[in-house]
């Protein structure tokens, strides 16, 4: 039998990083509640939550890094909402965002958790951030957690 690593949902001793944008922030602020959430049910105290609040999903990545290089967090969680429009302008910002906390997760070697929405509509991005599909910064709070645990269990 192979051995298998995998993650648990156990309270972390280190501080979670949330970064947050501020635009669409109907849907951002439901997001941040729904990690919140998650981390208070997994015995984590809000007194060990950081919340990072930048102007949109391009700037996420930028703010991570800086605050990760810090050694203060354990993991970081991204939250943002990127809402397609007429122009191609989506297309950018959410490949940029994916692609910058792809680096930074890389780089410095964090836990990162993507609950950066991507949709089509205002009325999809607000389903997804807690009126019909669950809500994706929970969900997003779990997996740091779990990579938090994971990366503990395989060492450094």
């Amino acid at each position: 039998m192979p051995v298998v690593h995998e993650g648990t949902l156990v309270p972390t001793p280190g501080r979670i990083l949330i970064v947050a944008s501020r635009f669409n922030q109907l849907v951002v602020n439901q997001l941040v509640t729904g990690a919140l959430e998650a981390l208070g049910r997994h015995g984590i105290p809000e007194a060990n939550v950081e919340i990072v609040r930048v102007p949109g999903a391009f700037e996420i990545p930028q703010a991570a890094q800086k605050a990760l290089k810090t050694g203060r967090f354990a993991g970081l969680i991204a939250l943002g909402a990127v809402i397609k429009g007429d122009t191609d302008h989506y297309d950018h910002i959410a490949h940029s965002a994916t692609n910058g906390l792809n680096r930074v997760a890389m780089d410095l070697g964090y836990p990162v958790a993507h609950g950066i929405l991507t949709c089509n509509t205002t009325d999809q991005a607000m389903d997804r951030a807690g009126l019909k599909s669950g809500n994706k910064g929970y969900d997003a709070a779990l997996a740091v957690l779990e990579m938090i645990n994971l990366f503990g269990r395989l060492g450094s």
